[in-house]
């Protein structure tokens, strides 16, 4: 797989536009430097899709993590549960699974992610480089109000979102939210099953929040499940490192 490496600004030439050669980076000095991409091209179930990524990114949302493929493969086995449900995903980074989604499926999906200008310019850039209208994209840093006051998503999704141990208090506080204030759109069936490794099948309740977290459960991560149960959540594993969080009965 080739891979081209190019600024941003290197795009214009000279030209004295407005546009993409703005986007810039601020340097341990505190100087202004323009914003560097990595464009490929990655396999997904049944397709390819063409993926900018930010070579590198303060807030670490530059590249596609290996939990977004396999959560991929997971949900294309288990795609009957996404039917007719609206779906948000937290910690989007280049929005490839949402956009991988919505065309294998044509899924009802809003990407979210830190409350960041380039993050959200590069998702819709990523909607349309695969032949997509850009769909809604919310800005929000865990922990923060969130910007809906009524959350109506029936599934909340994430890959590889557990990096930094101390944001796992401000990512619950932000999923408990979501669950908790959850308000349904519409007469969707409130209840479905998901089949787990074993092929049981697991009664499942919108609100839900399913997460692939592709490495070892450490110490470290146990901590944001116990966060999890301490705001009243009860979490599950479906097997295939993939986790359902939802409301204790």
């Amino acid at each position: 797989m080739e891979t081209a490496i190019f600024s941003a600004a290197s795009l214009f030439h000279g030209d004295d536009s407005d546009d993409d050669r703005d986007e810039m980076q601020v340097d341990a000095e505190g100087n202004k430097q323009a914003l560097e991409y990595v464009e490929r091209t990655h396999e997904f179930p049944g397709m390819k899709l063409f993926v900018r990524e930010f070579s590198s990114h303060e807030l670490n949302a530059n590249l596609l993590w290996p939990g977004t493929f396999s959560f991929a493969n997971w949900l294309v086995k288990n795609k009957s549960i996404l039917d007719g449900q609206r779906i948000l995903e937290l910690g989007s980074g280049t929005g490839a699974l949402a956009i991988f989604l919505r065309k294998a499926f044509g899924v009802d999906i809003t990407t979210s992610d830190y409350d960041d200008k380039e993050i959200e310019e590069n998702i819709a850039y990523n909607w349309r480089a695969n032949n997509l209208d850009v769909l809604p994209h919310i800005r929000h840093t865990w922990g923060d109000p969130f910007p809906v006051s009524r959350p109506d998503w029936d599934i909340v999704i994430a890959s590889d979102i557990l990096l930094y141990v101390k944001q796992y208090e401000n990512l619950v506080k932000t999923l408990s939210f979501l669950l908790k204030e959850y308000k349904q759109n519409g007469q969707k069936a409130g209840c479905i099953t998901i089949t787990d490794k074993s092929g049981t099948q697991v009664p499942a309740k919108t609100p839900m929040f399913l997460m692939s977290w592709r490495r070892r459960i450490g110490n470290d991560q146990s901590l944001f499940f116990t966060g999890c149960e301490k705001a009243g959540l009860q979490v599950q594993h479906l097997g295939d490192l993939v986790y359902l969080i939802n409301i204790k009965n």
